[in-house]
């Protein structure tokens, strides 16, 4: 808007001089404005004084830049909108967002970046690798030609061929080909004995593996390992993060060997991770029996599924979780708290830690025969099965 050459004083002026009886038209020639800009500020201002008349100026200005914040949020508002079903996680997609923005709407460049919360020297950076347009055939050939070869393999047979590219490279192509191989939906599920089990009362004669679900107060999802030793009911170790591997399950495994001693059996159900092949080799190199439960028979695991409805109930049911940090440590804390001072009532209200210690003064449970035969730690086994040492039986 066309700045005026007389403020607001100057006008409330001009307009008390013809109150006080001087003439409109000597007044128009006098000041060098039209007739129709003096009764326009006549209409505007007639009847106020200088402070009443800043006073509007510095409305209209905030009204003003009030209107120029709600277009420009509006305007933000639809280009938001436009974007709502495209995914903007790569740079080339960002890329593309801005370019679609300033297209359609006429932005420029630094707001189309600030909508888009993106930094405009990610936009405006360009590629400098080399051709990559015979590696990319190559590649699309070998995988018509294995079309179950995943980017592993493929990345073998073109090294066969003498490409010097890393697996990181050709994992990069592979992904933005499409190549991707359609996973098959049926699930893998071990075939292992489903007798039961008869189960030495000594620490380390068979340990149970579970997960047990729960999520943090953003609604993000996590997991927690859970391994117990079914003859002293402790918790050998309580793992908790987003997402727990099978080569993960080898390594907590491996830490809690290396603090208490190798088991002879270990319990599972059929989960995907503790059903991979990290697991069942390890479980060969080591020499430990793996038993899985039969599907859909949780009962069959249910040292570990008692653990696990304990911890729900009285820890994950009362605990609003804030971060995976403080998941951690309170489950530590709990876990402690659970083998050393938390009464066990399979146990005779003793605590697990008190059991095992009970069990290792006893020599692992057996004590020596004395004048008459003291009453087995563990049950007596089917009739039938004859052991040298008395086992439970479990399913």
């Amino acid at each position: 808007m066309k700045r005026s050459r007389f403020s607001e004083e100057q006008i409330i002026g001009i307009l008390k001089e013809q109150e006080a009886g001087a003439a409109t038209a000597d007044l128009c020639r006098r000041h060098g404005v039209s007739s129709a800009t003096f009764y326009k500020w006549k209409a505007k201002y007639g009847g106020m004084e200088a402070s009443e008349a800043k006073r509007l100026k510095a409305l209209e200005d905030e009204n003003a830049r009030l209107k120029k914040l709600l277009a420009e949020s509006m305007l933000n508002e639809s280009a938001l909108r436009e974007l709502l079903g495209k995914k903007m996680v790569r740079p080339a997609a960002k890329r593309e967002a801005v370019a679609h923005l300033q297209s359609r709407f006429g932005m420029s460049e630094r707001r189309a970046c600030a909508v888009i919360a993106v930094d405009r020297t990610v936009i405006r950076y360009r590629s400098v690798r080399p051709d990559d347009s015979a590696l990319r055939r190559r590649l699309r050939e070998l995988a018509q030609e294995r079309r179950r070869f995943g980017y592993r393999r493929l990345f073998i047979l073109l090294r066969r061929d003498g490409e010097a590219s890393g697996i990181s490279r050709i994992y990069r192509l592979y992904r933005e080909e499409g190549l991707m191989v359609r996973k098959r939906r049926n699930r893998r599920k071990a075939i292992g004995t489903r007798a039961p089990i008869l189960v030495e009362a000594r620490p380390n004669a068979r340990w149970s593996l579970d997960f047990v679900h729960d999520q943090l107060e953003n609604g993000r999802r996590f997991r927690v390992l859970n391994i117990v030793d079914d003859v002293t009911r402790e918790c050998l170790a309580a793992v908790p993060d987003t997402s727990i591997s099978g080569l993960r399950v080898v390594r907590e495994l491996a830490g809690v060997i290396a603090r208490r001693g190798k088991p002879e059996m270990i319990v599972s159900d059929n989960g995907t991770e503790l059903t991979s092949n990290a697991v069942l080799k390890w479980a060969q190199d080591q020499r430990i029996a793996w038993h899985y439960i039969a599907p859909g028979k949780p009962m069959q695991n249910g040292y570990v599924e008692s653990f696990n409805g304990r911890m729900r109930d009285e820890l994950l049911n009362e605990t609003v979780f804030t971060s995976l940090l403080q998941v951690r440590a309170v489950i530590a804390a709990w876990t402690a708290d659970y083998n050393t001072a938390r009464p066990h009532s399979a146990l005779g209200y003793q605590t697990p830690a008190a059991h095992a210690a009970k069990l290792k003064a006893m020599g692992a449970g057996f004590p020596p025969v004395s004048g008459s035969k003291p009453a087995p730690i563990a049950q007596t086994a089917p009739d039938g099965v004859t052991f040298l040492r008395t086992l439970p039986s479990a399913g």
